[in-house]
């Protein structure tokens, strides 16, 4: 910080387990992903390559490159895996990851049904290689998961391997653990709460509300994904009550 101010929540340091920020990046330029390091690579724990935008970017490898010459950990987003996987070529994912030198990789089924045993094979295969990433839940509004199923395919994919779950949200942020007017499914998790360790979920919240609520309900360090590029600084700043949604949050009693 560039003033030294009481009553400001402690951070994790990177590399983090916790109190993770994962950037979305559908498509930066090369301009554009180092301009996104200069400003905020500080507070950046991953860049996610959304969907299937890996296959189409120029510079692909240059770009990873960067990322990681800045403590940044670019991964393929998890539709890709899926894209793969749907064309029997599990193989060739591994072969394209190993090309891009990535350590991280996600896992998920939001676009394809796939079995929840099948997906923690692929989880444990993958494990032996790399950092995995699992996500949960549908990107189709039309498919509804029972709270139960949630919670038990989170627990099934972090004892097949995985570091961390992601719970899905989309990029839109009306999907999964959000209602069609991107309030927050409380219910929902409430329920993943009482039954998975927080520090292994990943809550994407692209919306600042959403950001706000997960802030006052789990304190500063909640794992926090899909974030905009351009709203890194802004994250932060909500993470510290330096922010208007979380003002009051840190400050003892007789300050408010």
């Amino acid at each position: 910080m560039n003033y030294n101010l009481s009553f400001i929540p402690a951070r994790t340091q990177k590399p983090r387990e916790y109190g993770l920020t994962m950037v979305m990046d559908k498509g930066l330029s090369m301009s554009e992903a180092q301009s996104l390091i200069e400003s905020s690579g500080q507070y950046v724990d991953f860049v996610k390559l959304g969907f299937g935008t890996s296959l189409v970017t120029n510079n692909l490898k240059e770009k990873v490159k960067l990322y990681k010459n800045a403590g940044l950990r670019p991964y393929l987003g998890g539709t890709l895996f899926e894209i793969f996987i749907i064309r029997g070529m599990f193989d060739d994912f591994v072969k394209f990851v190993d090309e891009l030198e990535l350590d991280l990789v996600e896992v998920s089924d939001g676009s394809m049904e796939l079995d929840n045993h099948v997906k923690c094979d692929y989880i444990s295969k993958l494990a032996k290689r790399y950092t995995v990433i699992s996500e949960v839940g549908s990107k189709r509004a039309d498919v509804h998961i029972p709270d139960e199923e949630w919670i038990n395919m989170m627990k099934h994919e972090l004892s097949s391997g995985s570091w961390k779950v992601i719970a899905e949200a989309r990029e839109s942020g009306n999907i999964g653990i959000y209602n069609q007017d991107h309030s927050a499914n409380t219910k929902l998790i409430d329920d993943i709460v009482r039954h998975v360790k927080v520090e292994n979920v990943i809550w994407e919240a692209p919306l600042k509300s959403q950001q706000a609520w997960f802030i006052k309900m789990l304190g500063a360090n909640v794992n926090l994904g899909n974030i905009a590029p351009n709203e890194v600084i802004s994250l932060e700043t909500l993470r510290l009550g330096l922010r208007g949604d979380t003002f009051f949050q840190f400050l003892p009693d007789e300050l408010k």
